[in-house]
């Protein structure tokens, strides 16, 4: 379903009173930080918005065995890229958690996973599924917009001991190959021209 700059104004404003910061809100409407400030900002003009992509995946999310197959592609990019020099893979809250299950389970591998705290911090891996001191990971994300996600991740990874090898996502809003040197791949590059 298609939403008006209103409509979407006001889902992000929705999201705010339930008390989501910038970060949650784009990986919720699948956009951009950049475009949620932009919706978020009292003096915005229609015509000054960001350049975007929204990207939906709700086809493949509503059934398991699609976020499986898309799972079987991602383990199949895995070995083509960096063999079995992998040890976990870290999913990135909330919409990369389902791939990265998927992708451990069937490579049989470590999952970890990183949920995001606020604009200023990296995320907060979460203590209750595997660590990544010393480990090779590889990170998994659903979309891929100007990167702020990714490489607060990719950073907060390799300040506590991971060797992060490879940053898989659905879908590369971006024309970006890498994030800080790591290789990035998606299924899907949908950058303007």
């Amino acid at each position: 379903m298609q939403l008006s700059v209103d409509e979407l104004r006001g889902k992000v404003e929705g999201f705010r009173a339930s008390g989501l910061n910038t970060q949650q809100i784009a990986d919720e409407l699948s956009l951009s930080q950049t475009t949620i400030q932009w919706l978020s900002a009292s003096d915005f003009i229609a015509e000054d918005k960001p350049s975007d992509i929204k990207v939906g995946w709700r086809s493949i999310a509503v059934k398991a065995e699609r976020v499986d197959a898309v799972a079987f592609i991602f383990s199949d990019i895995i070995e083509e890229m960096i063999g079995d020099e992998v040890d976990t893979i870290v999913g990135v809250s909330i919409n990369g958690i389902a791939f990265a299950q998927a992708i451990s389970s069937q490579m049989g591998l470590e999952l970890a996973v990183v949920r995001s705290i606020s604009e200023d911090r990296s995320g907060h891996l979460s203590e209750v599924f595997a660590g990544v001191v010393d480990k090779r990971v590889v990170v998994v994300d659903d979309v891929y917009s100007s990167g702020t996600t990714m490489k607060k991740t990719v950073a907060s990874l390799k300040e506590v001991g991971a060797d992060v090898k490879l940053c898989l996502v659905l879908a590369n809003k971006s024309w970006d190959d890498d994030v800080d040197g790591v290789p990035l791949r998606a299924l899907v590059r949908a950058a303007t021209v």
